[in-house]
């Protein structure tokens, strides 16, 4: 199973089959959507979720974060939530050095910041409960709206190597949130592509991740960056609109419509193409469009299979890149 794609997703503090990325979710997604049947959305939230975590060294040098003992991955397990809902996860870290679990986009006291500037990170062999909450939008008491919490987020170390997490995120010690507003669409495939100084999602550009989806898939891609540089995402034969969700919300909508996107240190974003859309199947690359860059290895390709899993313009020969981490089953 490759588990940089799939179509179920793993239960907040439950069990379920992933096919694909570690994933953990408060809804299940059907395998496929038709013209015929509208796709699925999340549901309201407001459920209370557990889960236990886990840092720890891989045997190449790198340190995941992962769902299991010896089963961590770079990127780490993709964390979804609906809107109202929160999230208490029991961290461990198995590591030799301190570690911690500070998260983007959500709320938190500040015993869960995950910095050891207020003491909130986790020695060797410890364990620490980190909570976050997520909130939907509605107004202050002043009149002013509030944002909710509904984007495309991030978790990562903020304590290996300095006092500031460099050296664990610069190994590996990141991973997705995506936190959705009932009635967001849910994809039939999620692939997180995390352009980290200059490798994508910490693996060398002769060996950068590939991803599958077959023409007609509703795919979702959450993308982060992290490290020194800014960078440009780039995908080809596809473009999404630039907004919360990447979606129009009808013809009259004035998202920028973009297949091109500048992407800095900590920013996250996320979108949703329709697999092949108006172009076909094919081996497309998706790369970061500084020039040099790109050149020096940061380029990967998302290949859109017909229905009888063949991939114009594909080496059948040459296997999809493995992103790094423990595939999920």
């Amino acid at each position: 199973m490759d588990r940089r794609s799939f179509n179920r997703r793993l239960l907040v503090g439950g069990a379920a089959a992933a096919t694909g990325v570690t994933s953990l979710s408060v809804a299940s997604a059907p395998d496929a959507v038709s013209a015929e049947t509208p796709p699925p959305t999340a549901p309201a939230g407001g459920q209370v979720r557990h889960l236990r975590l886990y840092a720890e060294k891989l045997a190449d040098g790198r340190m995941g974060y992962g769902l299991e003992k010896g089963r961590a991955t770079v990127p780490g397990p993709l964390i979804e939530l609906n809107e109202g809902d929160t999230l208490h996860i029991e961290f461990e870290n198995t590591m030799d050095v301190p570690a911690s679990l500070h998260v983007h986009g959500v709320d938190y006291d500040v015993a869960s910041d995950g910095t050891r500037m207020n003491r909130s990170h986790v020695e060797p062999g410890a364990t620490r409960t980190y909570t976050w909450r997520t909130h939907a939008p509605g107004r202050r008491k002043d009149g002013t709206w509030r944002p909710g919490s509904a984007g495309y987020w991030h978790y990562h170390d903020h304590v290996v190597g300095t006092d500031h997490g460099t050296g664990g995120i610069r190994k590996g010690l990141y991973g997705p949130v995506v936190v959705r507003r009932k009635g967001d669409i849910l994809p039939d495939k999620q692939f997180t592509i995390v352009f980290n100084d200059m490798t994508i999602n910490n693996m060398p550009g002769h060996r950068s991740p590939d991803f599958r989806a077959t023409v007609g898939d509703r795919v979702e891609i959450i993308m982060i960056t992290h490290g020194e540089y800014y960078h440009t995402f780039h995908i080809h034969g596809h473009r999404w609109a630039d907004n919360r969700t990447g979606l129009l919300t009808g013809p009259d909508d004035p998202s920028r419509v973009v297949d091109n996107k500048i992407t800095g240190p900590a920013d996250s974003f996320g979108f949703q193409i329709i697999a092949g859309e108006h172009v076909g199947a094919g081996a497309w690359m998706y790369h970061c469009h500084v020039q040099s860059h790109s050149d020096m290895g940061m380029a990967g390709l998302l290949l859109v299979a017909k229905p009888d899993g063949t991939v114009p313009g594909h080496d059948p020969h040459h296997p999809v890149a493995p992103p790094g981490g423990t595939h999920a089953h």
